[in-house]
């Protein structure tokens, strides 16, 4: 049974792979239905075609899908500037550029000279026989075959084929001068014009998209992949290196990765009630820039503060002291006079977060200080989820923003991160909305945010006895901006029959107001 990986998980992968790859961390990625990989510099992200698009097994589409993700990374890290491909000019650079980041690539990642040959065998499968081109086009698209494969698709006119062995041998020599003395982009770029003009070609024809990856399904069987691959790595020997096909088609250095996915993917499936049935939905926007709801030294603080909560005591660095001989100290004792005892919450919590149009104007302070719990509920290992609600086209939405059963990561991050504050608080409304799901994952606590006073505090009152009925504490913090209108609401709160509520009138002070729930039950 085919297994269909998940777009969120895929997503967390790819922009923690490309991170890591590229050393940028504000690097997001998202995914387009545009037959091409792209990555946009100036706007720190990358475009990747969806899994889906490619051909192959599941684990074959896994692994282009993965090597696509380094080939952008490389060239976030090594490319000063990328042209498009629309145009011969640029086509042509980003040819060359391509063996260029491969080659200094793998200097560093070894690793990745399997998944290039087993690349490169599918990109020769998808690249266009040149018979299906016309004009100039053709000339290009063969340039970019004998540069990259040693080899064309089809027949060219003998003249025309002179033109692009020529281009290409100067190309080749052009590159090698570049990796000797570690050149760049810009520097590559002045010399386009020599091969555009023995390819004889006008340096702004327009190139065809000419990967069609989704189409009729190729019949191809695992030993004509095999013959291709082989095919491949002896004609790429020179410049990458001899490579074991058969280990290149096996990928087990990848295999172990796939099968966490794979895991990482049943276990993000519905369990029980479908949240989607009862009207709670999931943000699906994949091109979200979360980083700006990071705020690193809040969370690094709220790291060192609950470490110290956790341990039960507070470290302390000073210039003079006392001296301390531990040996002849224990002498006198004959038992231990140190105990270590841990702290730490069993509870399972609900985080409900408000987003009424209220807090518009100051809902990333807000995000980031929901962001900074997060960051210590996970690092304080407590079983959490989160949930936000507001209203979209007139219509009151539940928002899944952390299931109970997943790790909090960028992708929880990223579905925070797009949802905008707008509408009232119908408080009861969302509650009727979540009461079946959480009745079968049965939390210990439910605990609101809100910034303001319930559109029907009478229907508040009914539903609270609902979840109490079924074991689940309901408490709330009232969030305000002074002081008094933080305790106003906090108090009215109260009289809706909340079993505790607290106020905050600085929202950095959330995490901390949080906790102190959590340490009580």
């Amino acid at each position: 049974m085919s297994l269909q990986l998940r777009n969120d998980t895929l997503v967390e992968i790819a922009t923690f792979l490309v991170r890591r790859w590229s050393d940028n961390d504000k690097i997001i990625v998202e995914f387009s239905q545009k037959k091409i990989n792209e990555t946009r510099l100036k706007e720190n992200s990358v475009v990747l075609i969806p899994i889906g698009e490619y051909q192959g097994d599941e684990f074959g589409k896994y692994r282009q899908f993965r090597t696509a993700v380094w080939y952008e990374s490389m060239r976030i890290k090594n490319c000063k500037k990328i042209l498009s491909n629309d145009h011969a000019f640029g086509f042509v650079l980003n040819t060359i550029e391509r063996r260029r980041i491969e080659l200094v690539g793998r200097r560093i990642w070894k690793g990745m000279d399997t998944e290039m040959i087993f690349n490169y065998a599918w990109q020769w499968i998808y690249r266009p026989e040149l018979s299906s081109l016309l004009g100039k086009s053709r000339i290009v698209e063969a340039f970019y075959q004998y540069f990259l494969f040693d080899d064309i698709k089809g027949e060219l006119q003998a003249s025309h084929f002179e033109k692009v062995k020529k281009a290409s041998s100067i190309a080749k020599d052009i590159l090698d001068d570049a990796l000797e003395k570690n050149y760049d982009t810009e520097w590559l770029e002045k010399h386009i014009p020599k091969i555009i003009k023995i390819l004889d070609i006008d340096p702004l024809i327009t190139i065809p998209l000419s990967v069609p990856i989704k189409g009729p399904t190729l019949l191809l069987t695992p030993d004509d992949f095999l013959k291709s691959l082989q095919k491949i790595a002896k004609k790429l020997e020179g410049q990458l290196g001899k490579i074991d096909p058969v280990e290149a088609v096996e990928g087990k250095e990848v295999a172990k990765e796939f099968e966490i996915v794979k895991n990482e993917t049943k276990k993000n499936e519905s369990k029980g009630i479908s949240k989607e049935v009862i009207g709670i939905q999931t943000p699906g926007d994949t091109n979200v820039d979360e980083t700006r709801i990071f705020d690193q030294d809040l969370i690094n603080n709220l790291k060192n503060r609950f470490r110290e909560w956790k341990i039960g005591y507070k470290e302390q660095n000073a210039v003079t002291g006392d001296e301390f001989e531990p040996e002849m100290f224990l002498e006198g004792y004959e038992k231990p006079f140190l105990i270590d005892v841990k702290k730490s919450i069993k509870s399972k919590i609900v985080i409900l977060l408000d987003h009424s149009s209220s807090i518009s104007d100051q809902q990333i302070q807000y995000k980031k200080a929901t962001l900074g719990l997060c960051e210590v509920l996970a690092f304080l290992k407590i079983n959490f989820s989160v949930f936000a609600f507001n209203t979209t086209n007139r219509q009151v939405i539940c928002w899944q923003i952390k299931p109970e059963d997943s790790k909090w990561n960028n992708s929880c991050a990223k579905r925070l991160a797009q949802i905008p504050a707008n509408g009232g608080t119908p408080l009861a409304e969302v509650y009727v909305k979540m009461l079946p799901l959480l009745s079968s994952k049965k939390p210990d606590i439910f605990l609101t945010l809100s910034d303001g006073e319930p559109s029907d505090p009478d229907a508040v009152r009914m539903i609270l006895k609902s979840y109490k009925n079924i074991g689940v504490k309901m408490t709330a913090i009232g969030v305000g901006r002074d002081t008094p209108s933080a305790t106003t609401i906090a108090h009215n709160l109260k009289y809706l029959g909340y079993e505790k509520t607290l106020a905050v009138s600085r929202l950095i002070e959330i995490p901390n107001r949080v906790l102190s729930i959590l340490s009580e039950y």
